[in-house]
């Protein structure tokens, strides 16, 4: 079956390629990008394109892979990106957990059932929104072994990372109890009303918060991702958590589990 979802990574290489032709030209030769060059790209990416540092970093880390395929090519001499950063650094300031109190209140502000599935799935599933909210299928949905069959399209150029097995957790279970009984006979995908790539999700939801009368925060679905690894990672071996979400332990431990006031209250009292 067609997918009307595109894998991130496609994307972002996409705009890379973008990001060198407007700063260098269509027409500059290789050869001629020198390390005082990547340092230019370095610096218009974030004064012509008004990147923020991790993007900097990730796309530097992008352009670097590029210009090592024209070395093993024999294309260029050296890569005049090497040494340049590109590991891309924590930020405190862009995690928020969000509790099940708040969780419950935005559910309630949610439009109609599939937004309170989109909700339920990213915070409680722990699924990458949109890809792979846009790729599950009824097919997927194991309702007899309490299982999900999440299919990843930013992770699938990797060794087994086509898709990953989750449970069925009881969070999830009555929205998609809900959005099954709704669904037309012979419906394929679990999402059908927002599959429109016209349709920006995070936008939409950023007023879902706002009607639930909370602030919106940085990165909101990454979040809702990241409060769900850290809630379970207090319950179940991290390797078994990683396998869930879709990560690497090294990823979680950096960009993902989060401390909490809860983790305050509770070593406060603790004898």
């Amino acid at each position: 079956a067609r997918s009307d979802v595109k894998p991130a990574t496609t994307i972002t290489y996409r705009n890379v390629r973008r990001n060198l032709t407007g700063c260098f030209g269509d027409d500059k030769p290789l050869r001629e990008i020198t390390p005082g060059d990547a340092d230019t790209f370095r610096l218009w990416m974030a004064t012509h394109e008004k990147l923020a540092d991790n993007t900097i970093r990730r796309r530097t880390g992008i352009a670097r892979q590029f210009f090592k395929t024209a070395v093993r090519n024999r294309m260029i001499p050296a890569n005049p990106f090497d040494g340049l950063p590109a590991s891309v650094r924590r930020n405190p300031d862009r995690f928020r957990y969000v509790t099940r109190e708040e969780a419950a209140s935005i559910n309630d502000a949610c439009p109609d059932a599939e937004w309170r599935l989109i909700f339920a799935l990213s915070r409680f599933g722990g699924l990458r929104c949109p890809s792979e909210h846009l790729s599950l299928q009824w097919a997927d949905i194991d309702w007899e072994r309490n299982r999900i069959n999440v299919r990843s399209p930013k992770t699938e150029h990797h060794p087994d990372g086509k898709s990953r097995i989750i449970p069925l957790f009881p969070e999830l279970l009555p929205h998609l109890r809900d959005v099954f009984e709704q669904a037309e006979p012979g419906t394929e995908h679990v999402i059908t009303r927002y599959r429109d790539p016209r349709q920006n999700l995070r936008t939409q939801f950023q007023r879902i918060i706002r009607k639930a009368g909370l602030d919106p925060w940085p990165k909101p679905f990454q979040n809702l991702r990241s409060s769900r690894e850290t809630e379970l990672a207090e319950s179940w071996p991290l390797h078994v958590v990683c396998a869930w979400i879709g990560n690497s332990q090294a990823v979680a431990a950096k960009h993902y589990l989060q401390i909490t006031d809860d983790h305050f209250d509770r070593a406060a009292v603790t004898v």
